[in-house]
């Protein structure tokens, strides 16, 4: 039977149903930012319904970044080559299906299992959104969709964690943290539909090349670092953990190694080597790596502190994170409205240095609790000062990165950006995770989160260092998302 979407050729003029594509690419992202936040305040409820330990709780929230990062420039590229349409539709279709498979899943290696399988999907979903708005929208509309996007998807962060902790204290027909999951399932079966009758279909183009050498180098690299930071400190930090780290370091410069000897002889990389060869670049990606990373994994520590510290409910532990969210899109207002272009990189120095005053603070609120009752209102100054500064910094970073690179080079330069954020993330949750519990296995929850801040506050003033090398002057919004379908969309605010 006759697929019933139209197709290009159909149509004369903008095509008459391009706000309800737009509409689709905003629910898809949410669902991956809700997906990488939501099972924040999940914790408690997973150890109860399936025994999952500290190391189980770093893999359920951290792998789903991990699979999600190492795959999404190898979605974009298999977008380039069999369609953006089908692959957008066969990426929600498999996330959807992914989702109801978490909710399922019947012990935490299963759950843990069908989160790296999510995140795969979302790796095959996400780049499609901008290749399909591009192809869609021109001129000023164009414009008006990446101002729409990015202040859309900021909400995805600000509610993840409260929408978990609604949906897992409510306990909704018994189904507790397998909510979480399930409501992904109307979502995306209506976005499925939507998709498939009216995103218009396109070919790809069957010359282009997809790199599956480079993919399994990257994949691989990422998983044997991700695998001994989640189960070091449990294991003891056994040689094979450190034999592991240093494979992990060997296959990154096996990658590097790799493209360069692909593009030499005439084949398309996965990421194009001249941005390995722009030092403002390659500093820009650790830079990414330190700063989401930390701001990820001390999220996490802060729910953790809630719920297993204090004795939160899950919806207290969601509404305890608001503070930092909303400090996060004030900041991140701020910063992309006026103060960015006014005061250009320094606006990339004054984030982190009032991300550290936050945490400071922060750290003379958790010592001044002692014994008596805790509330969420007792940390809310640190954390909304630590979140306004984050903001600052996730407004503009990508734009001060890409205006290291050339203009024919933005596509490939926003996609790597956008994974290597997402892989920072997942080493994020395993690294504070493993530092919190380190301390927390002995009851001494606020030392868990003392030193949890004493990381962070490490890993901001290295990126701090980062920062003066970077271009001192952005590259402006319209031209940040480039022509490649993987230059996947920067996240705006983080969960």
């Amino acid at each position: 039977m006759r697929d019933p979407s139209p197709t290009p050729d159909e149509t004369s003029g903008p095509y008459r149903w391009r706000w309800l594509i737009l509409a689709v690419m905003i629910v898809a992202e949410i669902m991956d930012l809700l997906d990488a936040s939501i099972v924040n305040v999940a914790g408690p409820d997973l150890e109860r319904s399936l025994g999952a330990g500290s190391v189980g709780l770093q893999w359920v929230i951290g792998g789903y970044a991990l699979t999600l990062g190492a795959g999404l420039i190898l979605g974009g590229r298999l977008g380039d080559r069999y369609g953006r349409r089908r692959m957008f539709l066969i990426g929600l279709a498999a996330f959807t299906a992914a989702s109801l498979l978490c909710a399922l899943a019947p012990d935490i290696g299963s759950l843990i299992a069908f989160r790296l399988l999510q995140g795969t999907a979302g790796a095959l979903l996400l780049p499609q959104g901008l290749g399909l708005l591009r192809e869609n929208f021109s001129g000023p509309e164009l414009t008006r969709v990446f101002a729409v996007f990015g202040p859309v998807l900021g909400l995805g962060g600000i509610i993840g964690p409260v929408l978990g902790g609604f949906l897992i204290e409510g306990d909704f027909f018994g189904l507790g943290w397998r909510s979480v999951f399930l409501i992904n399932l109307p979502i995306g079966l209506a976005a499925l539909a939507v998709a498939a009758k009216f995103v218009p279909r396109k070919a790809g183009d069957r010359t282009v090349r997809v790199d599956t050498t480079g993919a399994v180098l990257v994949m691989a690299a990422c998983a044997l670092l991700v695998l001994p930071l989640n189960q070091g400190q449990e294991d003891g930090w056994p040689l094979w953990t450190w034999l592991c780290m240093a494979a992990a370091a060997a296959g990154f410069a096996l990658f590097a190694v790799q493209q360069r000897r692909t593009a030499a002889a005439g084949r398309e990389p996965l990421v194009t080597p001249g941005l390995l060869r722009k030092p403002a670049f390659t500093v820009g990606l650790g830079g990414i790596a330190l700063f989401f990373g930390g701001l990820i994994g001390t999220q996490l520590v802060l729910t953790l502190f809630l719920q297993i510290g204090q004795g939160f409910t899950a919806g207290d532990a969601g509404l305890g994170n608001l503070p930092l969210a909303v400090g996060t899109a004030v900041g991140g207002a701020v910063s992309g409205a006026f103060l960015a272009d006014r005061i250009g990189r320094k606006v990339l120095q004054i984030g982190p240095l009032v991300q550290l005053a936050g945490a400071a603070l922060l750290w003379f609120e958790l010592d001044s609790l002692g014994t008596a009752s805790f509330s969420v209102w007792d940390i809310v100054p640190g954390t909304a000062v630590a979140g306004a500064g984050a903001g600052m910094v996730i407004a503009a970073l990508f734009s001060f990165i890409l205006a290291a690179v050339d203009d024919d080079e933005i596509g490939s330069a926003s996609g790597v950006l956008t994974a290597v954020q997402a892989v920072g993330g997942s080493v994020g949750v395993a690294v504070f995770g493993s530092v919190f519990f380190a301390r927390a296995e002995d009851g001494d929850f606020t030392g868990g989160f003392h030193r949890a801040l004493i990381v962070q506050a490490c890993l901001l003033v290295t990126f701090l260092a980062i920062t003066f090398l970077l271009p001192r002057k952005g590259r402006p919004e319209e031209e940040q998302h480039g022509g490649a379908p993987e230059a996947a969309a920067p996240r705006q605010l983080t969960g």
